[in-house]
């Protein structure tokens, strides 16, 4: 559990820096914005690399209680709603109308994927991974709007739009068969 907390500590940690102009300007000012990228990025990897290996450890140990017991019906919804989350996190790097909707669709990603994964798991491991995410999704999406970060340039067409759907399901599917598994936590 220590590897996990840890992880999440430097990866959150990192990505939080942002929803601080101060410090964020203060850093770029004395390392210069590649450092600046590079002090965010490093403990950002290894953060996840704790995170993965941190998680991988404790599924499935004693220490990992099973809290409550998600319906059936949950899973399904979870499924649906990861279709949903891989959408928004293509659309994050495509324009499209539904970046344009969404504002800032990478936020709402992570938020989809941590609800998706809450509502479908009961375990401790569960709600220390993605309820850390889900409230970073939550204080990251209230910062962007309070600092009125600049939106891109609207989209013209759907054809943005298609990518984004294509992409997002794509992406859905490839680790809804095969990713997931890969992960130690196989769905189908």
């Amino acid at each position: 559990m220590a590897l996990l907390i840890l992880g999440l500590i430097l990866f959150i940690g990192g990505h939080l820096i942002p929803t601080f102009p101060t410090l964020r300007e203060g850093l770029v000012k004395r390392f210069g914005l590649n450092g600046y990228k590079g002090l965010v990025t490093l403990p950002s990897f290894a953060g996840l690399l704790l995170i993965i290996f941190g998680a991988s450890a404790f599924r499935g140990t004693p220490e990992d209680i099973k809290l409550w017991t998600p319906p059936l019906w949950t899973r399904h919804l979870a499924f649906a709603l990861m279709f949903v989350s891989f959408v928004l996190l293509a659309a994050a790097n495509i324009p499209s109308k539904i970046r344009d909707a969404v504002k800032h669709p990478m936020v709402a990603s992570i938020t989809v994927w941590a609800l998706a994964h809450l509502i479908a798991n009961g375990d401790l491991l569960a709600l220390l991974l993605f309820g850390s995410f889900l409230l970073y999704s939550i204080y990251d999406r209230v910062s962007v709007m309070a600092r009125g970060v600049a939106l891109k340039a609207p989209a013209k067409g759907w054809t943005g739009d298609v990518k984004a759907l294509a992409g997002g399901g794509v992406a859905w599917a490839v680790t809804l068969f095969w990713l997931h598994g890969l992960a130690g936590a196989p769905l189908l």
